[in-house]
């Protein structure tokens, strides 16, 4: 089956009735949902960033190949996106999954510029991924997690999204008191054990841990 061409309709989910407490505080997304997608271009893809100027070896570590099939969770202004879609090529297929619909749009008018059809847009919410039953390889997910106001149940989703010998990738910002910045200590809800916990629970198994970065974590998952 040939990857589907990027002018296939957008993807929203249907928005149902959050089940539960989130447990960060709603307003943490708000800015994102009717987002100006240069502007953040400009937050998320600039030079001193660890993200972006590691943003090669992030993609080495991934260790893909042509025809894989990827989720970039969280996919913000497509900085991994875009990375992802030419590293699986033409054979392969890459969800670009976030809450905003200005980031979707914008990431599909950035991969028709770039010639990439091998791109699928998500619009999803924040207690699933939207994406089919057993489809991806990989699920990545770079600083989103902590913004996830329904973790449990994003969790969820993603693991009915990954194929058996699937893997979900893990990047979020280190909360170390005493070392993390006020920002990051105030952003983010948990550090990496309790994260570790959370995605235990929830079915998945540490399997590596990539060294290096001083700001974010880096972890490897499978079911």
């Amino acid at each position: 089956m040939s990857p589907p061409l990027l002018a296939e309709t957008l993807a929203e989910t249907t928005r149902a009735e959050p089940r539960g407490t989130p447990v960060v505080e709603p307003g943490i997304n708000r800015q994102y949902l009717d987002a100006d997608p240069e502007r953040w271009k400009g937050v998320f893809e600039r030079e001193g960033r660890e993200l972006f100027d590691r943003r090669h070896e992030i993609i080495d570590a991934l260790q893909l190949t042509p025809g894989d099939s990827v989720a970039d969770v969280g996919a913000g202004t497509g900085l991994f996106t875009m990375l992802l879609a030419e590293r699986v090529g033409r054979a392969g297929r890459v969800y670009a999954v976030d809450i905003s619909p200005t980031f979707i749009e914008a990431i599909q008018a950035r991969a028709a510029a770039s010639g990439l059809d091998n791109l699928v847009p998500i619009v999803n919410s924040q207690q699933t991924v939207s994406l089919p039953a057993n489809s991806v390889d990989l699920v990545f997910i770079a600083d989103t997690y902590h913004h996830f106001e329904y973790p449990q149940q994003m969790l969820d989703s993603i693991r009915k999204a990954l194929r058996p010998t699937g893997r979900l990738a893990l990047i979020d910002f280190r909360r170390l008191p005493g070392f993390s910045s006020g920002w990051i200590m105030r952003h983010v809800r948990a550090g990496q054990g309790q994260v570790i916990d959370e995605l235990e629970a929830a079915g998945f198994t540490l399997v590596a841990t990539v060294s290096g970065c001083k700001t974010n974590g880096f972890k490897f998952y499978r079911q």
